[in-house]
């Protein structure tokens, strides 16, 4: 069907100044990058094209930097150093874009390094935890290269190719990074309660990945009939799902399936979505265009922040001018839930971080990005309540969000803040 090759004679074919776009998250080709790494004598001006990675990224060593350079859409732990050390730099887009990138060739790839399922009987693979752009990359990029991994799962949707759309085959048979669930905080258990509480039953959900989303999640046994429509999920569905609780039975857009564009946990979650018709992946610019998310009637989406200023401005991509992340998918999914009949568009965040910085601000710091902007943002939910912010003035907001921080702050942020309108 296919001739394999080890991952050192693939990436021979991979030359000097061009542009790679590797697989996002759990999927990121890891075989493939230590090979490409190990070649960093060779090579000078690769650009690196990725979104969130999980495990090792090699080539983001600032001592390669003649030879890799990390174009980053959204910023991981595991390269935010490269911005500091200068071999690496952000590229804000929304998710629901970034394959029009490829497309249009803004971003000229020459090679996509994927990492897909072994071919079945018909010779086709699947992408298995991730699509997001990768589609858009394989159908422009020059050359598709291929990790074909034993314990990659078979996922249904859209992120099913035929091995003729690969260039070159690297076998391999090793376990996927994993991202085990940590049981929340009583600080992050307080605002899954009052997150929970603003979920109607046959809502359909958009929430990530970490403590805050798994708190809600578990507050969530009694509700009816949930959908999930989302650019990730993790582990904190899957008891929901098998206990009925998310059926997708009143979304409006893949009625009875759960949307996604990635998948990163245990591997309980991979063994889980294996071969599993009920769980849809799908592309980016589907998942996150906001004219689809919209139609889900009850739509939720659950996101967080790095600080929010008494107007409702939304930083969730820096710390002042020092980019952190990245925009992703919040705007597209903040805007669809707006639009949705009975939808809520909610930031959930501590009112402080862990050193007791307020994160509910007079201001955002300078060089701060705006991610959501106060015209967006319906609520605002801290472990001392929740601000609803939609339809009201400034002067409101304002009250509204001083009550939610943490009551040590809140004198200083309401003086503060009307200095600062005075000045």
């Amino acid at each position: 069907m296919y001739k394999s090759v080890s991952a050192e004679e693939a990436v021979k074919i991979v030359k000097s100044n061009s542009k790679i776009y590797i697989q996002a998250a759990a999927a990121a080709p890891q075989v493939l990058l230590r090979a490409l790494t190990a070649r960093h004598e060779e090579l000078r001006n690769v650009e690196i094209c990725q979104l969130h990675t999980e495990g090792d990224a090699p080539y983001a060593n600032p001592e390669y930097r003649n030879s890799f350079h990390v174009n980053s859409f959204f910023i991981g732990k595991n390269v935010r150093h490269t911005l500091k050390a200068g071999n690496g730099s952000y590229t804000p887009v929304f998710l629901s874009e970034l394959p029009l990138l490829f497309k249009r060739n803004i971003v000229d790839l020459q090679y996509a390094f994927i990492h897909v399922s072994v071919p079945d009987k018909h010779g086709y693979c699947s992408l298995g935890v991730s699509v997001e752009a990768t589609l858009a990359a394989i159908d422009n990029a020059d050359v598709v290269i291929a990790q074909v991994n034993a314990q990659m799962p078979r996922t249904h949707g859209a992120g099913i190719i035929h091995h003729s759309e690969i260039d070159v085959f690297v076998e391999c048979d090793e376990p996927l990074p994993t991202h085990n669930m940590v049981e929340p905080s009583e600080l992050e258990s307080k605002i899954g309660n009052h997150v929970a509480g603003l979920i109607e039953d046959r809502s359909t959900l958009q929430m990530g990945i970490g403590n805050i989303p798994n708190a809600v999640l578990t507050r969530l046994t009694n509700h009816k009939d949930l959908g999930l429509h989302t650019e990730m999920f993790s582990d904190g569905v899957i008891d929901l799902i098998l206990n009925d609780v998310i059926n997708g039975n009143y979304k409006e857009i893949n009625r009875g399936r759960a949307l996604t564009t990635f998948l990163m946990g245990s591997k309980r979650l991979y063994d889980y979505v294996d071969d599993n018709p009920f769980v849809e992946m799908r592309a980016s610019n589907y998942t996150n265009d906001v004219s689809i998310i919209k139609r889900n009637p009850r739509m939720v989406a659950i996101n967080s922040a790095v600080e929010v200023d008494v107007t409702g401005q939304v930083c969730a991509d820096s710390i002042g001018a020092h980019m952190y992340s990245g925009v992703g998918g919040q705007m597209d999914f903040i805007r669809g839930a707006s639009l949705s009949e009975g939808g809520k568009a909610i930031i959930a965040l501590p009112s402080t971080t862990k050193s007791g910085i307020s994160r509910i601000v007079p201001s955002l710091k300078p060089g701060a990005g705006v991610v959501t902007t106060r015209s967006h943002v319906h609520y605002v939910v801290t472990e001392y309540g929740i601000a609803n912010l939609y339809g009201k003035t400034i002067k409101e907001r304002v009250k509204a969000l001083v009550n939610i921080a943490h009551p040590k702050h809140q004198e200083s942020i309401d003086k503060s803040y009307f200095e600062l309108i005075r000045s």
